[in-house]
């Protein structure tokens, strides 16, 4: 995720970091390339003059940009839902852990709070594609940390065994069964948070969508260049590029922050999150030695 003060609106204009910009440079040059030949060769293909007029990209163009709005509107809800979900992720994992150490005690607490800890980072690694063993074996008893380990799903391994203690504290006598119940309801909340992630992870927009959509814009800028020859002349590859500029790019943005649990720079901040999370909870237990806030590195927060 970026994360930067907005600039100057003049040094905006030049802003790299945080733009879109590097993944679309290749095609822009091409672009330009295919303007400039266009414009030396005044619109002629194998001695055939090539005639278009600005009436089919008026109305391809604006088909095209609703088209592109769509594709980026679903896209940013599944970004935004995203966030939804990790955020509740830290209001249940704070409403289980306040609840394991006011109603019992720290030390018996500590391994529970631990634990939701340990379902944040998992649930995290999972949806990045990594193992998570470091801060599993960090935060989870050793027996527990080679069970959930074994498992495909390790963060629903460490949730189950959650749910476990609050059942061994119940039957205990050290949790009533109103509390115990509240502290499951909590424990829900993460399960379905986790399930609403795996959602989103596990669910992408429609192939069909992003072939229709990269065909369309890819056609409607290499045929612009002889629509505008006739009009602007010289001018015709800087306004090419121009707009070619803000088709790819809207492509590009959307295809990015589609998978928001991905490590591209404008995807969530997962890696802070969790860490942000891990140390709420860890305060509840009175922890001094709390993890550090990650700070961005280029203007990127992973």
């Amino acid at each position: 995720m970026i994360v930067r003060p907005r600039p100057h609106w003049l040094r905006m204009l030049f802003v790299v970091r945080g733009s879109i910009l590097h993944r679309i440079t290749p095609q822009l040059l091409c672009i330009l390339l295919l303007s400039v030949l266009v414009v030396a060769f005044h619109g002629q293909l194998l001695h055939h003059k090539i005639t278009l007029t600005a009436v089919p990209f008026s109305l391809v163009g604006v088909a095209l940009a609703i088209f592109l709005g769509f594709r980026n509107s679903a896209s940013y809800d599944r970004y935004w839902e995203a966030r939804k979900l990790w955020g509740r992720l830290l209001t249940d994992a704070r409403s289980a852990a306040r609840l394991a150490v006011t109603m019992t005690d720290v030390a018996t607490a500590r391994p529970f709070v631990l634990g939701l800890a340990a379902f944040v980072h998992a649930a995290r690694h999972q949806f990045r594609g990594r193992s998570g063993e470091a801060d599993l074996r960090r935060l989870l008893p050793a027996e527990v940390a080679d069970e959930v380990l074994s498992r495909r799903f390790a963060a629903m391994a460490v949730l189950l065994w959650l749910s476990r203690w609050v059942r061994e504290q119940r039957d205990a006598g050290r949790l009533d069964s109103v509390l115990a119940m509240q502290i499951d309801q909590s424990l829900t909340g993460l399960n379905d948070a986790y399930g609403g992630c795996e959602r989103i992870a596990y669910t992408p927009l429609p192939f069909t969508y992003s072939v229709i959509l990269h065909r369309t814009v890819y056609l409607y800028c290499l045929m612009l260049p002889f629509g505008l020859l006739d009009s602007i002349g010289v001018m015709t590859p800087l306004m090419v590029t121009f707009v070619a500029y803000t088709f790819f790019a809207i492509e590009a943005l959307g295809d990015e922050i589609e998978e928001p649990f991905g490590t591209s720079p404008n995807d969530l901040a997962l890696d802070a999150m969790s860490v942000n999370i891990e140390a709420s909870v860890r305060e509840l237990l009175g922890d001094r030695d709390l993890p550090a806030p990650l700070r961005p590195v280029d203007c990127v927060l992973t």
